[in-house]
């Protein structure tokens, strides 16, 4: 494609549109539609989009798609073709900060949008990163390494072995803290699966992502790298922690337990909360302060156990109703080792899954329960159900997040498969996987509409 080409990745009718209008791309108009009026900045499509809509940038710095049918007049008020691209600046170095490595392993931590193809395009050199978010040269030094340039849908036990190898290389290096910027869909499972490759840190390990590309007014990127930067820099938590949003809006970030954090909204930037327990602490761009008293101090020692280990035949199934035995017959006929199954109510499945699981068992595949409530403990002697599949072999995975039990079973069986060793290993917590007890504000959930609860949240947001 011409960069001349005055209607970059229109065709078809939208193209019929802007050309019967005159109106080009990065033009600014205004369009009259059926809907109202609206103005802005005529964008790119891209490509692989349709031909029934153009797409403006409005003053909020918004994007909005305006159906072509809804269109009745396009009057182009001027032109000047905006570049978007994060402005590279020299990343200013000082003595008295501390060094902090930053991995890059994909995800819109800083980036910009490519509107010719749609997609988001990472800023990350310290200069890109110093242009992006200034503010991170009042924290700490920042230096990095891409790593990977994935979808967090496409990170697995290949990308965690070498994220973990890669730790043990700074943390041997002298290196003061470690960000790891990842996609939040799987973020969780990655904080898991390292909490237990790499043990009795020196120093903190912070994941941290973005709901929101940079380009976005409402984006929380910056805000959540300095607060990543914060902690990995300055805290005395030597652990693997997640850090996003804590409310939903700018006041603070929350440090969760990588093996006890879960994400919970599909959109909202407050979408990461520890489950069962409360955040390790909240954190600011320039403070940290603490909620749980117990947790691993920081360190001045460049040492850390790493053990970059995960067997790939190993899988969750959500339990349904009416679920059919074949569904474990199959998994064991395809060599699969273990299975976490997130059972219903204290750790339930059907009736006629039993004869299967027995015999998936007899074949030497480990199977542990955990609960879909997430929230709560397994507890399989209550009822003659759990006692039942208890009796065929299943384990009991206590208070466990399913993914998290999925995680862990992967990385011990990579180290042994046998049963007594692999039950010793699953139950034997590492950092909190399970839990003695969950605390009474472990498990807040208020309904909104409700009085009472409406009367407490506007005491909070206006």
């Amino acid at each position: 494609m011409s960069k001349k080409d005055p209607f970059q990745g229109y065709k078809g009718e939208g193209l019929e549109l802007l050309k019967k209008y005159r109106a080009r791309v990065w033009g600014k108009v205004k369009v009259d539609t059926t809907r109202g009026l609206f103005e802005g900045t005529i964008l790119p499509r891209a490509e692989n989009d349709d031909d029934k809509h153009i797409v403006l940038k409005i003053a909020t710095g918004y994007n909005i798609g305006i159906d072509i049918e809804t269109i009745k007049n396009i009057e182009e008020l001027g032109y000047k073709k905006a570049e978007y691209k994060i402005p590279e600046k020299k990343f200013p170095y000082s003595d008295d900060k501390p060094n902090v490595k930053l991995f890059g392993t994909g995800g819109t931590i800083a980036s910009r949008l490519d509107y010719r193809t749609g997609a988001v395009i990472p800023a990350f050199s310290p200069g890109e990163l110093y242009g992006a978010v200034p503010e991170l040269a009042d924290i700490s030094n920042i230096t990095t390494e891409k790593l990977f340039g994935v979808f967090s849908e496409n990170m697995g036990p290949m990308q965690y072995k070498v994220l973990a190898k890669a730790i043990q290389k700074e943390i041997q290096k002298g290196i003061d803290g470690i960000i790891i910027g990842h996609g939040t869909d799987t973020l969780h499972h990655t904080a898991a699966a390292l909490t237990f490759m790499v043990q009795d840190l020196p120093i903190p390990v912070v994941l941290v992502g973005s709901q929101r590309s940079s380009d976005r007014p409402s984006s929380d990127a910056a805000l959540n790298l300095m607060h990543a930067s914060y902690a990995a820099g300055h805290s005395d938590i030597a652990e693997v922690l997640v850090c996003m949003f804590g409310p939903t809006s700018d006041e603070y970030g929350f440090l969760h337990r990588g093996t006890r954090v879960r994400k919970m909204h599909s959109s909202y930037r407050s979408t990461f909360r520890t489950i069962g327990d409360v955040p390790v602490a909240t954190v600011t761009r320039n403070s940290v302060k603490m909620i749980k008293d117990k947790y691993n101090p920081r360190r001045k020692d460049k040492k850390c156990r790493i053990f970059p280990y995960f067997e790939e035949k190993v899988t969750l199934i959500y339990y349904y109703p009416n679920m059919q035995p074949d569904m474990i017959d199959s998994l064991v006929d395809n060599g699969y080792r273990g299975i976490v199954i997130a059972g219903t109510g204290l750790g339930h499945v059907n009736k006629p899954v039993y004869p299967a699981i027995k015999r998936a068992v007899q074949k030497g595949v480990h199977i542990y329960m955990t609960v879909q409530t997430l929230w709560g403990y397994v507890h399989m002697y209550v009822y003659d159900t759990g006692r039942d599949l208890m009796a065929k072999g299943i384990i009991p995975a206590e208070n466990m997040l399913p993914e998290v039990a999925y995680i862990k079973l992967g990385w011990v069986l990579a180290q042994t498969d046998d049963p007594e060793k692999v039950k010793e290993m699953m139950l034997s917590p590492i950092n909190d996987e399970i839990t003695e007890r969950e605390p009474y504000n472990g498990y807040l959930i208020y309904q909104g509409g409700v009085p009472e609860v409406e009367e407490f949240i506007k005491k909070f947001h206006k």
